[in-house]
């Protein structure tokens, strides 16, 4: 099965928009792939406010986060891995979703498709008139 990380980021992010809060990612900075500002980042992870307000052109796609938003009044593009994304929480009140790494496996192989039973019984049923 595929991810449900994306999907669930997604509804977080659009339910905190609704009920007028802000929505922010806590983002692990380690992982390949994560372009953030170089010295925001403290202890390996960085939080991100992904409101409409503070971002531009913000995409939450099944392969990542990407946006530009201003950090010390400089435009910088983001880019952000789905497995990078560790949390979705409003800012105001703490609400929202963390993700556990096995949230997010994308080196799983797909599932097996079963084979159907080459053999059939035959029916038990009977015409009744």
């Amino acid at each position: 099965m595929t991810p449900n990380r994306p999907y669930l980021l997604r509804a977080i992010h659009e339910w905190i928009l609704d009920n007028g809060l802000t929505p922010q990612l806590i983002v692990d900075a380690e992982v390949e792939g994560v372009r953030i500002p170089p010295g925001y980042a403290v202890d390996g992870k960085i939080v991100l406010n992904v409101s409409t307000g503070a971002t531009e052109g913000l995409q939450l796609s099944n392969e990542g986060v990407c946006f530009r938003a201003r950090f010390g009044g400089k435009p910088y593009p983001i880019d952000i891995p789905m497995r990078a994304v560790l949390a979705i929480y409003a800012r105001e009140n703490g609400r929202g979703l963390e993700f556990k790494e096995e949230d997010f496996n994308d080196d799983e192989p797909p599932p097996e498709t079963p084979q159907p039973d080459k053999r059939v019984a035959p029916s038990h049923l009977r015409v009744v008139k």
